[in-house]
Formats: C-alpha cells, structure tokens, sequence
C-alpha cells in the first residue's frame, strides 16, 4: 500500500516522470551502499533481533509520512528523505532476513521456505495495491502510510514470538573490512552464484523499472488513474503469486537453472508485449506473465545461491543479492525516468525488455559451463539434508 501511495503521491504533486523515477531511485540507492554492511551484520550478529530492529525502524517511518501527509504539509523533499533512510533500513534488513529463513525451517526445507515466503509478500501485493487505489481515490495517501505503520505491530509481536533452536554458524569476529572482501571474492570466484547474479543485476537494471513507470501508464497511456494504478500493480501480484506458488510445489532444487533463464526471458517478452498495449484490461492480463515470470527468476536465484553458500558467508552472499536485485533497480529507476521523459514510457520499457531477453540467451548457454561447480557446492552444503541424492544433484543446472 505504501509503495503505490508513495509513487502516486509524488506523481500528483509534481506530475514529472523523472521525479517518479527519482523517487524510486531515492528508495533503493542506500540499499546499494549500505547492504555489503548488511550482510556483515547478519554474519556477526543475531538475525532475529537485527530483523526486529529493522521492522521497529520501518514502522516509525511510516507513522512519520502519514504524520505529514494527513495534514498537507507533505513536500517533495520529505518524501525523498524518508524514502532514503527506508533504503538503508531495508539494506540491513533484507540480508538479514534471507538469512533468518535458514535458521527457522533448515536447509531442508529452504526452497518451500523461500517459495512460502514469496506467496505472502505477493498474497500483499495482491490486496495492497487494490486497497490503495480505493483509499488514495477516496481519502488520500496519508491512510495507507498510516495503515503501513500500524501494520508493523503485528509483524514485530510475531517476530517476539518465535523461538528459533537452530541458529545458523555465524562467522568469526574480525576487521570488518576483511569480512566484507571475502563474501566478494566468494561470489567472483564462484561461477554459479556469479553468474546469477549478473543476471540478475542486469535484468534488475534494464527490465525491473517498468514498476516505477507504471503511474504514467495508468493515467497517460491506459486512462485508469489510481484506481487502475492498484488494479495493473494487482495483477502483477496475482503473477506474482502464481509464480511463487508453482515454486513451492517443487522438492528439491532440480532444474531450477533452467527455470531462471526460461523466466527471465519469458519476463522480457511478457514486457514487449504489455509495451504495445493500449488496452487498460489487455495490459492487466499481461502483467500476470510478468510477475509470474519475475518471481520464478528471483525466487529460483534465491534458493540456488542460498543452495551453494556457506553458513558463514550466508548474509554477506545474500547482501550481493540484494544489491542487484534492488541496489541496481535505483539506477534502473533514475535511467528509465529520464528515458520516459524524452522517449515515453511504452518504448522506455520495451528497450529495457529486449535487452532482458539478450541476457537470458546469454545466461542459457552458459549453463554447461556451470553446472559441474553448481553440483559439487550444493552437496557440499547437503541442501537435502544428509546426503544428497545424485538425481537431484546431478541435473541442478542441466535440467
């Protein structure tokens, strides 16, 4: 809810797509700096509480924009500013929590635990986004941040209430700076988890900011307003979920390599498509094959990394995720702005869309390469629990 008040907000005070752009930028960039010191946190300390204190942190910036929104006083300027500390709040955050996975459910149950989680976060996204575009039509932005921050008291007593008896081995104390070089060197000289993670830094650069594009889409180019803004960000949950929930009936990490690049590319033609439409209920159809298709490359790429990493490293390898699967997106987000503003925002997002699907050719026929050191790290880590079988460890990236 918050996400799509924001964007609207923004675009109704300044009407200006590279301040839409920027906005996204202003939310992501500190993500991009700060997550390496992220990851090192969920290395050295106890994730569960690092979790709680990112979620209390959230919770006030919330309750902070709907305090200036209610009244009217909200400007341009408050809303960058929050929207960078909620970045480097969420820098801390997310390593932590994909790390946190872990230590609640084992590695046994990793990929259902990482598929589980995305059907909630898209279950929200589904919901959220339609309860916004009613409110911001009828009441204004201000009662989503409040309802956002109001919401965070039931996710903070349920992260109290857990009691976590399998705590992950944590990594060893020491200069900081030496921990964060190693979690990079781990990833540069892992070809798998390099590659993955290429991908997708470059499909969260080119491709991921249609997301930020899509208020233009909805009042300029399909005529919906807010309320068709929440109806095609929907749609994308609903995709989204979809995607998730095919992940979860899986048991076991078989074939997942190709999965991501069949997704990946199958996200870039989706985009083409939702591009050249013109169509309000057209163009919310094809957001289903988008967000199934981006959730099946995130989550697949979650669970491989998470597959082949360490326990120790585990936070500072999930840091890296999360600097290309968000810390990218704000230059995404800054380009696509400027782009749309000179080009518009259907071929903005076409450019992005083609060059997605380059990169998941590329990413396929690379697969041969990897898949030898792609087996051998995932028995290492024994993601089945005990003793892998040769069946699913022998076709992780083949099939």
């Amino acid at each position: 809810m918050q996400t799509i008040a924001q964007s609207w907000l923004v675009y109704r005070l300044t009407s200006s797509p590279l301040l839409l752009g920027a906005s996204g930028f202003a939310s992501q960039f500190p993500v991009f700096l700060v997550a390496p010191l992220g990851g090192i946190a969920a290395d050295r300390f106890n994730r569960q509480r690092l979790v709680i204190g990112t979620q209390i942190s959230s919770m006030i910036l919330a309750a902070i924009l709907a305090m200036l929104t209610l009244p009217g006083v909200v400007q341009v300027w408050h809303i960058f500013v929050l929207a960078a500390l909620l970045g480097v709040v969420n820098a801390i955050d997310i390593p932590a929590r994909q790390s946190f996975l872990v230590d609640m459910v084992g590695k046994e149950d990793l990929m259902n635990a990482i598929a589980l989680n995305s059907s909630m976060f898209n279950g929200a996204r589904i919901v959220g986004p339609a309860i916004s575009g009613i409110l911001v039509a009828r009441i204004g932005e201000g009662w989503c941040f409040f309802a956002n921050a109001v919401s965070y008291i039931a996710v903070i007593g349920g992260l109290l209430m857990m009691r976590v008896e399998r705590p992950s081995r944590l990594a060893p104390s020491g200069p900081a700076l030496a921990r964060l070089i190693e979690g990079f060197r781990f990833a540069r000289n892992t070809a798998p988890i390099r590659a993955l993670l290429l991908l997708l830094g470059l499909v969260s650069l080119v491709a991921m900011p249609y997301s930020v594009l899509m208020p233009l889409f909805a009042d300029r180019v399909l005529h919906g307003g807010a309320r068709g803004l929440g109806i095609l960000m929907g749609a994308t949950g609903v995709g989204a979920l979809l995607g998730a929930l095919t992940l979860a009936t899986r048991s076991g990490v078989r074939g997942l390599g190709r999965w991501v690049a069949f997704s990946c590319g199958g996200f870039g033609v989706s985009l083409v498509l939702f591009s050249l439409s013109r169509n309000f209920w057209l163009s919310a159809i094809l957001l289903l094959p988008v967000g199934f298709c981006m959730m099946l490359q995130m989550s697949s790429s979650n669970t491989l990394i998470q597959a082949m990493v360490p326990d120790e490293l585990r936070g500072r390898v999930m840091a890296l995720y999360t600097m290309m699967f968000m810390g990218m997106a704000p230059f995404g987000s800054l380009f696509a702005g400027a782009l749309a503003h000179r080009l518009g925002a259907s071929l903005t997002v076409a450019i992005g869309a083609v060059a997605c699907i380059g990169a998941a050719t590329l990413f396929f026929f690379h697969l041969p390469r990897i898949r030898v050191e792609a087996r051998r790290l995932i028995v290492a880590q024994e993601i089945a629990g005990g003793e892998p079988s040769v069946e699913m460890t022998a076709r992780v990236v083949e099939d």
